[in-house]
């Protein structure tokens, strides 16, 4: 499907202005600083990158897409070995797409963690938003001792249980 895509690439006809593009350029369209386009390439994430006559750095036009692919892998926790690994496994040989797949299959299955992961935590901290605003609107400090009723009912919490450090009781 690449190979095929990439003759399709090829055919096309790009106007000039649009061959290659300039670091801020690319900076600006992928949001990375210009200072992290130069360490990607430094450390091999970025195998794309030319340099004109005057030693300033060219990437072709569909750099932007593969820079975006490295900025998803890198943003979701795949380490910069693994991903140098996955670009040194690309150019089109067949014998290496199995690898690869493994390496993003992997990254995927991390990832699919990690949004549990984050939704239990997003839960913990919208019930304690929910504790805050039952507290306000009684009229307490997020602070204040708490009246026995609520402690009980924090407590009893199953999204806060074991992440509530003791809970003050009203002093009588």
């Amino acid at each position: 499907m690449d190979s095929v895509m990439d003759s399709v690439m090829d055919s096309v006809v790009v106007p000039a202005s649009q061959q290659a593009l300039g670091i801020r350029q690319v900076s600006e369209e992928t949001g990375l600083s210009i200072d992290t386009l130069r360490w990607y390439e430094r450390v091999g994430l970025l195998p794309l990158v030319e340099r004109a006559s005057d030693g300033r750095r060219r990437y072709p036009p569909d750099a932007l897409r593969f820079i975006r692919l490295v900025q998803a892998l890198r943003r979701t926790g795949m380490p910069v070995a693994d991903v140098r690994q996955f670009i040194e496994l690309g150019g089109g040989e067949l014998a290496n797409h199995p690898e690869r797949m493994a390496l993003l299959e992997r990254q995927c299955a991390q990832i699919e963690e990690r949004m549990v992961e984050l939704r239990d935590d997003l839960a913990v901290v919208q019930a304690k938003i929910e504790t805050y605003r039952d507290l306000i609107a009684r009229g307490l400090d997020c602070e204040d001792d708490l009246p026995d009723d609520m402690v009980e009912q924090l407590q009893a919490d199953e999204l806060l249980a074991g992440t509530l450090p003791a809970v003050p009781r009203r002093q009588r």
